[in-house]
């Protein structure tokens, strides 16, 4: 059964939705960011907000993709794609709110396993979908990375 295209809208907001919130939230401290020091080939920070958009309308997409009637592997795929939003948004009010890198990067192993495991999940119900993914699972590398690097350098 095909989606009917006005399903897509809600799609994208929801993830738009997530990562508005957490920016919301974190506002008052993306100037401490500028402060830290970072490692080698740091993007400068009007990078971030673009990257998250796309993806974020990527991820929108390819949960719309997902959710297919006929198929019961959706709800399980779901399920991992709302985990991550949450993981979304729990990342910065660790890492730019409570300044606490360590456990930062921690949720940002776990978010980049659950990923991985989410393309696998939807690479079984719609490829589309799992492609789709493919690039937000690349920007947790570098997003760990980052990190990784800044706990290292500011402890």
């Amino acid at each position: 059964m095909k989606h009917k295209l006005s399903s897509l809208l809600p799609a994208l907001f929801l993830p738009l939705a997530v990562g508005g919130l957490a920016g919301y939230f974190t506002r008052s401290a993306m100037s401490g960011y500028k402060l830290l020091k970072k490692p080698p080939f740091a993007p400068p920070g009007w990078v971030f907000p673009v990257v998250w958009t796309i993806l974020y309308l990527l991820m929108g997409y390819a949960s719309w993709r997902i959710w297919k009637p006929s198929s019961p592997a959706r709800w399980e795929a779901l399920g991992e794609y709302v985990l991550t939003l949450a993981l979304n948004f729990l990342w910065p009010l660790l890492f730019f709110l409570g300044g606490w890198w360590l456990a930062a990067l921690l949720v940002l192993i776990v978010l980049f396993l659950l990923v991985a495991d989410l393309i696998r999940r939807s690479a079984a119900i719609d490829w589309k979908a799992a492609l789709a993914l493919v690039p937000y699972l690349l920007w947790l590398g570098v997003a760990g990375y980052l990190n990784l690097g800044i706990y290292l350098l500011n402890r």
